[in-house]
């Protein structure tokens, strides 16, 4: 069964859409390791910070699928589609990882190129998965988030703490 790591972003309301798409993804995909939740500047544009985490779960689900439902929690979520790639929004959900999948077609980027490029995508990535290893690189999340850590001050973390109540009261795993 692959392991699946989805990278999760708000800076809309984002301690409420955080909560409920950590939420609608447990009664989506059962339970979950969360990794820390960190606020980031925005990048690519002037908007408010946004909260940022990784999840990772097991699925017997198709790559396919998992992207369909991922689509209908960020809708339900408010997501509104067609706006600028670099924008404000209530919820983004990427497919970071899928298993040990290479897969580059048709729109499709497994695993996905923001890996390399965010600290709010890389950081958590490593927190939750540092031994597991990039399908296409060879390398742990945890050396390549040492190699990005050590080259780039640009793109500063700060860890953000809600109520662990709230959030177990999801039924998720937390590490």
């Amino acid at each position: 069964m692959p392991r699946v790591y989805l990278s999760l972003g708000s800076n809309i309301d984002r301690e409420r859409s955080i909560r409920q798409a950590i939420y609608q993804l447990t009664e989506q995909f059962g339970e979950m390791t969360l990794s820390t939740i960190y606020e980031s500047d925005a990048v690519g544009f002037e908007g408010e910070a946004f909260y940022n985490l990784v999840v990772g779960f097991d699925s017997e689900l198709g790559w396919q699928l998992i992207q369909q439902k991922l689509r209908q929690i960020e809708e339900e979520n408010g997501r509104e589609r067609g706006s600028e790639k670099f924008s404000s929004r209530t919820l983004d959900i990427d497919l970071l990882l899928y298993g040990d999948l290479n897969l580059q077609d048709q729109g499709v980027d497994l695993p996905r190129a923001e890996i390399f490029r965010y600290a709010f995508v890389l950081c958590p990535l490593a927190e939750i998965a540092g031994e597991a290893r990039h399908p296409q690189s060879g390398e742990s999340y945890a050396a390549l988030w040492a190699a990005f850590a050590d080259n780039s001050q640009s793109q500063p973390l700060r860890a953000v703490v809600l109520d662990p109540h709230r959030i177990n009261e999801n039924r998720l795993k937390v590490e």
